[in-house]
């Protein structure tokens, strides 16, 4: 069945496969189905509008509404929800039930929806109380010490990363897993005192590594596998390396990473990233088995299309974003661990059988209800018996299909957040005009005036950590790029210096985007490998100058 996008206006495909999914995954009522219609967003618009409503690192100061004390929180002090620090919202101090309120026919359910979204109190920061001095943690639970660290979880000590897991003692990082002491490093896994890598595996005390798995003491190097003592792909002597690495040390770290950014186009790139997986593309693939069009899928996932950092022995999932850790049959959700049969919601946690729900926890049955916790047929918060709730529902389905809303997703322009705050406008950006033209919100950025005693510019910095005293602490650091004020803390400058890295020149903000920039846009092309010409499917544009080859050529060219 071909369809046309509502929003794009592009051709999109839904296959007998998709329908199925769609009849098992509808809500039943009294042994009759309600079969959820096939979407009316193409399969990236619709994740589009799911990313449209998790703001992640634009942080700011505001009051708690139930304490009155200072908070840090996703939600700037204009917005008009009320917001409360965790420790509120997961007390028995709040009770989300008395929000509850009756079905209102007259009005559409997404209405009546928005409406309790800014009646019920909402989390500051995203986090489930198991974080310890991580006050500038969102999205992260089993923390340790971590400042300005965004949907990480089990780690200690680390500063200024995204989506990193399990690792300890690192800064800048993004999508890494299992790590020790890494600073710049891009999708790597069990890699320990490495800095500036991308795509490395089990790499030691190396620097500037790029699809490298097994390699110790190596330095700008490309698809190496199991080597020591290597500088730009050439095995030297153990004195030759230690003369290099002080070179670097005591030089410019930056210079050199331009110039390895240029050497390595003379070898080849993998078309996908897929590792032990049947029956599966995308990219970043692994232990996955019957999954398509999915990205960043890690440890076990089954019969799952148009998935993002998802996995973690789900299955049957589709369009789903931040979902994983056993669910099962979950559709078009955001943010969802251990949930069964769910579909239209937004960071849930071991829910079963719920639909258009926000932050609902350990709930059955639950149906456009906004913080819930163990609780069990509730409609827009309000209890019903299992009776009720299983002729009311129905009633409700069908007047949202009259109004075309079941089987859609919450609109943008519901989402609690502007465009611009939120990872849409990092995976799908948008001007200004563009944002304002759809009738999405937008907010304008207000530079925060730091209490410093000096704003020195970038260029001023000295390139050796050892010229670096503890009085910058007291300094803001002028982004060479953006020209934004920035402060240092005293965990990160005790890194810099453990690790003899130079003070970054940029703002945080601008050091993630740039590492954003290393990984490819969640989109396959068909091309044709460029060394036996076999047909391929692969995140990089045709138009790129990578030497792109199939899976068989490339192991070919680096074993």
């Amino acid at each position: 069945m071909q369809k046309i996008c509502k929003n794009c206006q592009q051709n999109f495909e839904i296959t007998n496969e998709d329908l199925k999914f769609y009849e098992k995954v509808s809500p039943e009522f009294n042994g009759k189905k309600y079969l959820i219609p096939v979407p009316q967003f193409c399969p990236r618009c619709r994740e589009q509008r799911r990313w449209a409503r998790r703001n992640q690192a634009k942080l700011y100061k505001r009051k708690c509404d139930f304490s009155g004390e200072d908070i840090i929180s996703l939600y700037s002090p204009d917005k008009s929800y009320k917001v409360y620090a965790e420790k509120y919202l997961w007390s028995d101090k709040f009770d989300p039930m008395t929000y509850g309120r009756d079905y209102d026919f007259s009005k559409t359910f997404f209405q009546q929806f928005y409406e309790l979204q800014k009646d019920v109190p909402r989390g500051a920061m995203q986090q489930d109380g198991t974080n310890e001095n991580c006050e500038y943690t969102t999205f992260g639970g089993n923390n340790k010490n971590c400042y300005l660290t965004y949907a990480c979880s089990y780690n200690q000590d680390i500063c200024h990363s995204t989506f990193v897991i399990t690792t300890k003692n690192s800064c800048d990082c993004l999508v890494v897993i299992g790590s020790e002491f890494c600073y710049e490093c891009v999708d790597c896994s069990k890699c320990y005192n490495c800095k500036f890598c991308k795509d490395c595996n089990e790499c030691l005390d190396s620097y500037f590594l790029d699809d490298c798995k097994g390699c110790v003491n190596c330095i700008c190097c490309k698809n190496l596998r199991n080597k020591s003592f290597y500088i730009y792909n050439k095995k030297v002597s153990k004195e030759e390396f230690e003369k290099f690495k002080k070179y670097l040390d005591e030089g410019d770290l930056l210079k050199e990473k331009e110039k390895f950014d240029q050497w390595k186009f003379q070898f080849p790139y993998i078309c996908q990233h897929i590792v032990n997986s049947e029956n599966s593309d995308g990219d970043y693939l692994e232990h996955a088995k019957n999954c398509h069009q999915c990205f960043d899928i890690v440890l076990s996932a089954e019969d799952c299309k148009y998935c993002q950092y998802s996995g973690w022995n789900g299955k049957d999932m589709m369009d789903v974003s931040m979902c994983g850790k056993n669910s099962e049959l979950v559709y078009e959700m955001q943010a969802t661990v251990e949930s069964y049969n769910c579909a239209f919601t937004f960071f849930c946690r071991d829910d079963q059988n719920s639909y258009y729900c926000d932050n609902i926890n350990h709930c059955k049955h639950c149906f456009g209800c906004i913080n819930l916790r163990h609780k069990e047929y509730c409609i827009l918060n309000k209890q019903y018996t299992k009776e009720e709730y299983e002729i009311l529902v129905p009633k409700i389905i069908n007047k949202m299909k009259e109004d075309l809303e079941f089987g859609e997703l919450f609109p943008i322009t519901l989402s609690p957040f502007a465009y611009n705050e939120t990872l849409a406008q990092e995976y799908f950006p948008l001007s200004k005009k563009e944002i304002l033209e759809k009738d999405y919100q937008w907010k304008d950025e207000i530079i925060e005036v730091l209490k410093v005693e000096k704003i020195i510019p970038a260029s001023k910095l000295p390139n050796d950590i050892k010229n670096i005293s503890d009085d910058i602490l007291n300094w803001a650091i002028q982004c060479e790029i953006t020209g934004k004020p920035f402060k240092i803390i005293k965990p990160e400058l005790d890194f810099y210096r453990k690790m003899n890295l130079p003070i970054p020149r940029r703002h945080q903000d601008q050091r993630h985007k740039d590492r954003m920039a290393l990984r490819n846009p969640r989109k396959l092309w068909e091309r044709n490998c460029m060394k036996c010409n076999e047909k391929i499917q692969t995140t990089y544009a045709p138009e790129r100058k990578e030497m792109i080859y199939c899976e068989k050529c490339y192991l070919e060219s680096v074993y």
